[in-house]
This record gives structure tokens, C-alpha cells and sequence, in this order.
């Protein structure tokens, strides 16, 4: 069987198709609602919102390198780095993107970028220490399946009405405080539009949630599954989630706490052993991926790790 074949899982694209159209669906009614209650009043929300998300999205990378302190490094400062993501970007058939370097010792990895031509892989030197350079080509190839697959576009969009519903439960609240939103839809005793907006808001956000992190944890799968495509070998793919996942385990807390805030974004967040349930997980469960990698890796003939 041909490499290629293994690019697409159709059990894995019905169930982001399914959770994407269901955030669709509760984005359609949270505007019908919101349109009925507010008017227009709602249009200025969105246009409050879309301005963040517009900002958020086309300064993705560079907040997102700021925020993790990696510093974008040349050919002549990490030659073997850039020659690992040129070879994968050839094989890939992707544009090479910005290599960058976070000086930490928390071995991990992220990309970010809404497209190819603004897109950057990140690593620690925490990663490129301990791990063997079969298994850093494997982390490097989901990286850019991420970019391949523009999930910095999807998570973005995915989350826009989430933007939404957050700032007008907050608004609500205020107004429930201070009075707002133009205190009861009538002049009865009928209930106050900001309590009603309140409800909505609050409701739409949990559940958008959910569906967001389900996303997102498809995304993981995908980003996995695209590894195992580019290099051929996901067994070091494999072994590297393990070696990740281990050497957290012996960083200090101090040291993961300064990097918490990365945790969507990085490979293996630094909480992957939380007991929280996986409906709040931004990642699979580590013992999930690895054998969706095992499974890959039965089917393409290769050893398991």
C-alpha cells in the first residue's frame, strides 16, 4: 500500500465533520437568539469580537513565539534543525517555515502561523537534548501537519461566536450589577433582557467549548496521523510522545509553570497526566494517540515502539 493511503482516516474526518457542523448549528441559534432579544444590538458585539479575532489571527505567530519566548533562529545558529524541516517540508510538499528555538528545558515542540508563508516550527532545547533525531523528525512532521492542515484558520474560526458569547456574559453580568441592556423587554414583569442574554451567552460558551476542545483533539489525531505520512515511521513519532511525556515528569513545577500557558499549542502539554475528563482536554489522552500511532504502524508493516 502506498504512503499516500495513509494520509486520510474517514472515521477521524466524520468526527470532526459531525462536531464542527453541531458548533455551526449552536452558532446559528445563539445568533437567532441573540438577534431576537438585542435587535441589532448584537451587531456591535460581533464587530467588537471579529476586530480581536481579525488581530488574534494575523499576529497568531508572532504573539504565540512572544508568549512561549522563542527566538527565531538562521541556517548558521541550528544547521541540523533547519536541514530536519527542510527534508520534511521537501517531503511534505510544504513551504519551509521560520525556525525558532526556546531556550527551556521542558522538551517540547509547537508550530503557529495562519498560513504557510507566516508559519513557524518552535522547539525547546529541552526537546532537541533528549531526543534521538528519527524521533525530532517525527515531532517536527506533526508540526507541519499542523500548518499543512491550517489549524490556526480552524481553531480561529471555531472559536469566534465562543469570543462572542464570553464577552456578552460578562456584559450581562455587569448589566445585571449596574443595570443594562435596557432593563426588561417590556414594562411588566416580564424577565430582564440581560438575564436572558446571560443565560444564552453562558450556555453557548460551555457547550462551544466542548465542541472546540473535541476539535482541537481531532486535530492532535490528525496531526499525528500526518506525521506518520510524511516521515513513513511513526514508531519514532511514538517514542518521542513517551520520551516528551516522561521527561515532564521530571521537570520541576516552577519550570512548568512558566510554560502552562503554552499548552495548546505544545505537542504534549506539560498537565497531560491531569485526572480532569477528556470532554476538557485540549490533547488525547497519551495512551489514545500512541495507539492510534501503533495501529498506523501495524498497517504500514512497521515495528511497533
Amino acid at each position: 500500500m502506498k504512503r499516500k493511503a495513509y494520509g486520510r482516516d474517514a472515521g477521524l474526518s466524520l468526527r470532526m465533520l459531525l462536531t464542527t457542523s453541531m458548533l455551526g448549528l449552536l452558532y446559528v441559534l445563539f445568533a437567532v437568539a441573540l438577534f431576537y432579544v438585542l435587535n441589532a444590538g448584537i451587531v456591535l458585539m460581533v464587530v467588537i469580537v471579529g476586530g480581536m479575532a481579525f488581530v488574534q489571527y494575523f499576529t497568531s505567530d508572532k504573539l504565540a513565539l512572544r508568549a512561549a519566548g522563542a527566538k527565531v533562529v538562521e541556517r548558521d545558529q541550528a544547521p541540523e534543525l533547519h536541514d530536519m524541516i527542510e527534508r520534511l517540508c521537501a517531503l511534505a510538499d510544504l513551504r519551509k517555515p521560520r525556525v525558532a528555538i526556546i531556550d527551556s528545558d521542558v522538551p517540547n515542540a509547537f508550530a503557529t502561523g495562519r498560513n504557510q508563508k507566516h508559519a513557524a516550527v518552535a522547539v525547546t532545547t529541552g526537546l532537541w537534548n533528549r531526543l534521538e533525531p528519527k524521533e525530532v523528525e517525527g515531532v517536527l512532521a506533526h508540526e507541519l501537519s499542523h500548518i499543512a492542515n491550517r489549524d490556526v484558520l480552524v481553531m480561529t474560526v471555531a472559536s469566534f461566536f465562543a469570543m462572542v458569547a464570553a464577552l456578552l456574559t460578562r456584559v450581562g453580568l455587569y448589566s445585571g450589577m449596574f443595570g443594562g441592556f435596557g432593563g426588561n423587554r417590556d414594562n411588566n414583569n416580564s424577565v430582564p433582557v440581560w438575564l436572558i442574554v446571560l443565560v444564552v451567552s453562558v450556555v453557548t460558551y460551555f457547550l462551544s467549548q466542548i465542541l472546540i476542545l473535541a476539535i482541537s483533539r481531532y486535530r492532535e489525531f490528525a496531526a499525528d496521523r500526518g506525521s506518520a505520512l510524511i516521515t513513513g515511521a511513526p514508531e519514532y513519532l511514538m517514542s518521542a510522545l513517551q520520551k516528551i511525556a516522561s521527561g515532564i515528569t521530571q521537570i520541576p513545577q516552577q519550570d512548568l509553570r512558566q510554560v502552562e500557558g503554552m499548552n495548546a499549542f505544545f505537542i504534549v502539554p506539560t498537565n497531560w497526566r491531569s485526572k480532569a475528563g477528556q470532554l476538557f482536554m485540549t490533547h488525547p489522552p497519551l495512551e489514545k494517540r500512541l495507539a492510534a500511532l501503533a495501529e498506523i504502524s501495524r498497517e504500514m508493516g512497521r515495528p511497533v515502539a
